[in-house]
C-alpha cells in the first residue's frame, strides 16, 4: 500500500491528455488562420453579408474545436481506499457485456468478461484495473466493426495487456478500436508494475475495453451501468 501511495505522488496531474495536445494547438492556429481569411475576403466582397456569415461560421468552428478539447479532458482521479482483491473499471463509459466468455487466446477456457463501451462524449483514457505486473502487451491489427459488437473482441484492431496480480491472478484487458476510433495507444510495457490510478493507454473516439477475470470473481455491476475509470469498482477477486 505504501508503494502504491509512493507512485499517486508521482502521477503527472494532466488536465487536457497528451494524446491530444499537439491536435489542439495546430486545430486552433488552423482555425484562426481560417476565420481571418474568411472575413477579409468576405469583408471586401460584401461588408454587410461578412458582418452577419462570419459568427455563424466561427460559432461552427471554435464549437467544433471545444468539443475536440471535451474527448481529450483528462480529469485527475485517485481511487479512495484498499484496492486488494478489487478489479477498477478501466475507462468511461457504461457496461454492455457481463458474461462467461471463452478465451481461446490465452487462458484456453472460460473467462468472465466484462465490458466497456466509450463513446465519443466520454472521457478516452484508460487506467489499469488492478495492481499487479504486466506480463505482456501485444498489438493486433483487425477490421474497425461498431465497438459495442460481440465480433468486435476479436476482429477488431485492439490490443492485449496481461496482469498477474500480487496473488497470482492473470487479468487480461483488451483495448478495441471502433467504428471511429483508428487508433489506439498503450503505455503498458512488458515486466513494469502497474497500479490502479497510473493510465494504461488511450483510444482515440468511440472505442470499448474488455476485461477477462476469472469466473469466481464476483461482478459488482450490472448492465448498461456507467462507469467511471479508476473509481467504479465493476468486480471483486476471490
Amino acid at each position: 500500500m505504501g508503494e502504491r501511495i509512493q507512485r499517486i505522488k508521482k502521477l503527472k496531474k494532466i488536465r487536457i491528455h497528451r494524446e491530444g495536445t499537439s491536435e489542439l494547438l495546430y486545430s486552433a492556429i488552423l482555425i484562426i488562420v481560417i476565420c481571418i481569411a474568411l472575413w477579409y475576403g468576405f469583408y471586401s466582397l460584401h461588408p454587410l453579408t461578412c458582418h452577419i456569415v462570419m459568427p455563424i461560421i466561427c460559432g461552427i468552428l471554435i464549437a467544433a474545436w471545444l468539443m475536440t478539447l471535451n474527448f481529450y479532458r483528462c480529469p485527475i482521479r485517485y481511487f479512495n481506499g484498499d484496492t486488494e482483491k478489487l478489479v477498477v473499471a478501466p475507462a468511461d463509459g457504461k457496461i454492455v457485456v457481463i458474461e462467461e466468455a471463452e478465451e481461446n487466446e490465452y487462458f484456453h477456457d472460460k473467462r468472465l468478461m466484462i465490458s466497456i463501451f466509450m463513446s465519443p462524449l466520454n472521457v478516452h483514457a484508460n487506467w489499469f484495473p488492478v495492481d499487479g505486473k504486466v506480463k505482456f502487451v501485444k498489438h493486433f491489427d483487425g477490421n474497425y466493426h461498431k465497438a459495442w459488437l460481440p465480433k468486435a473482441s476479436e476482429e477488431n484492431e485492439h490490443a492485449d495487456i496481461m496482469i498477474t496480480t500480487p496473488d497470482g491472478e492473470d487479468i487480461l484487458v483488451r483495448q478495441i478500436a471502433g467504428a471511429m476510433a483508428r487508433r489506439i495507444v498503450t503505455y503498458a510495457k512488458p515486466d513494469e508494475e502497474c497500479f490502479i490510478d497510473e493510465h494504461l493507454g488511450f483510444i482515440k473516439l468511440g472505442s470499448r475495453v474488455d476485461v477477462y477475470l476469472p469466473l469466481d470473481a464476483k461482478p459488482c455491476v450490472i448492465m448498461n451501468q456507467p462507469t467511471t475509470g479508476d473509481q467504479t469498482v465493476i468486480a471483486k477477486l476471490k
